[in-house]
Order: C-alpha cells, then sequence, then structure tokens
C-alpha cells in the first residue's frame, strides 16, 4: 500500500510528464528548465536527433522543430519506481507530428516509444535529470529518421 508521501510523488511525477509534453508541444523550450534538472542529460538518439544537456537541447528542439505544423505527445502506462529523492521512469509515448505541405494540409508522422527516465527531488520540486528514448517504431516518416515506414 502506498503511504501519503509515495502518492504525492508520484503525482509530482506524472505532472512533470504532462508538464513536458505541454512544453515540448507549444515549443515552449525555455518551459524545461522547470522540467529539467539544470545538469540533466538528454538522450534523443534513438529517432536521429542528439544527446547532449539540457542547454543543447534546447538549441536543437528550437530548430528543428520550427518547420513543424503541429506535434502532439499522447503519454501513457507510465511506470514510476520511488528511492527516496531518486526515482526512475518508463513511459509510452505517442507522437504525432505535422509537417508542411504544399497543398497546405500537413502531412502527419507518428513516432512510438518509451521515455526512460531518472527522476530527482529538488527543492524546487521533482525534475528530469536523465532522459533517454527507447524506440518502437515509426510511421510516415520514410528516410527522414531511418528505416521509417
Amino acid at each position: 500500500m502506498l503511504n501519503i508521501q509515495e502518492i504525492s510523488d508520484r503525482l509530482e511525477i506524472q505532472e512533470l510528464l504532462v508538464a513536458y509534453a505541454t512544453a515540448v508541444d507549444g515549443k515552449d523550450f525555455d518551459a524545461l528548465d522547470q522540467i529539467f534538472t539544470e545538469d540533466a542529460h538528454i538522450d534523443y538518439t534513438a529517432f536521429g536527433a542528439i544527446a547532449g544537456t539540457l542547454a543543447e537541447m534546447k538549441k536543437y528542439l528550437t530548430s528543428s522543430m520550427a518547420q513543424l505544423t503541429a506535434c502532439q505527445h499522447l503519454m501513457a502506462n507510465t511506470e514510476i519506481r520511488l528511492d527516496g529523492d531518486r526515482a526512475t521512469g518508463r513511459v509510452m509515448a505517442w507522437n504525432a507530428l505535422g509537417f508542411p505541405t504544399e497543398d497546405g494540409e500537413p502531412h502527419i508522422a507518428l513516432l512510438g516509444m518509451w521515455y526512460i527516465d531518472e527522476y530527482t527531488r529538488t527543492p524546487a520540486g521533482w525534475r528530469i535529470s536523465r532522459r533517454g528514448q527507447e524506440r518502437n517504431w515509426t510511421k510516415g516518416f520514410g528516410d527522414v529518421i531511418g528505416n521509417g515506414r
């Protein structure tokens, strides 16, 4: 049975995951400063992106997502394992991305993945201290991110 602190910790981490999706989908990359620790390591190489620091990832996302007409994360099946002021997680994500076309109707491409996370409790609350991706499937990318169908 979960105690009140464990329930609170799980809810705070789940809210952090929602805040991440909201920030990225809204292209509000400065909001990521309230989601990741300052020294976070972020690895999105599973889909051909970069790995690096929060500052490097914010710069990369600003540039790479500028072309998108839409982005929508659906986060589900969150597995959170608490260990005091640290936690780990595996979060299923379904990500739809809209690319511009000549006729104005966006081309939609899809990603299926899991985020593999480490979380740290800070004085300002829970933050993601490490994030990676585990690739499952893609649809509609062609050769854009390799082996997509």
